[in-house]
């Protein structure tokens, strides 16, 4: 079989197996590419969107958003050629050798000095976090400071130490989000969503 037809027969096994439950337009498109990529049908319950996050995030990548990723592996999961054409671009600050000087001289974690460089980002961005919650936890200060406003936040860090925490920090808040409750997450879930919401802008604004 061809990727394409591949990938078709597995969304059609997924809307098969959700047996006729059926999520709003944006939402239904994100939840079943989650659950394409995980295999995991618990995100059809715990993925958790504030009203209008969708198209918020659509209008931000049609602006030429930025998306900023705690993890390089999310980076390398999101279609930037996609997000190009946009005029948008993906970053991670992860890697940079400054960043890493940063966080050991002051005691904290690479996650943290990323997102307080991001501040100084130009434009819509998009935070896509799948990997640390101390990213999501600063970025939840950076904003309440008012130092910066996201055009969407995607919290879906996994593990067990604050990440359950880190995530209830911005539901029900006014910063637009898409956020996976729970344990559940990680950088590839991150990358899936975003390339979520770059497909649909694909299928509707044809470009």
């Amino acid at each position: 079989m061809k990727p394409q037809e591949i990938e078709k027969q597995s969304f059609a096994i997924i809307t098969r197996e959700l047996a006729g439950r059926t999520f709003p337009k944006g939402v239904d498109e994100v939840v079943k590419r989650v659950i394409h990529t995980t295999a995991d049908f618990d995100y059809a319950d715990t993925l958790c969107f504030s009203p209008g996050a969708i198209e918020r995030a659509l209008q931000a990548l049609r602006a030429g958003a930025t998306v900023v990723t705690d993890t390089n592996m999310a980076l390398s999961g999101i279609s930037k050629g996609t997000l190009a054409k946009l005029g948008g671009q993906a970053c991670c600050f992860m890697a940079e050798p400054a960043v890493a000087q940063e966080a050991g001289q002051r005691g904290v974690t690479r996650a943290v000095v990323s997102m307080e460089r991001a501040v100084d980002l130009t434009g819509p961005t998009i935070f896509a976090i799948g990997n640390a919650p101390t990213a999501l936890i600063r970025l939840h200060e950076l904003i309440e400071e008012g130092r910066v406003r996201p055009a969407l936040v995607i919290g879906v860090p996994v593990g067990f130490v604050n990440v359950v925490e880190a995530k209830e920090l911005f539901l029900g808040g006014d910063t637009p989000y898409i956020i996976a409750r729970g344990r559940k997450g990680g950088s590839n879930v991150a990358a899936a969503i975003v390339n979520a919401l770059l497909y649909q802008l694909v299928r509707r604004d044809g470009f």
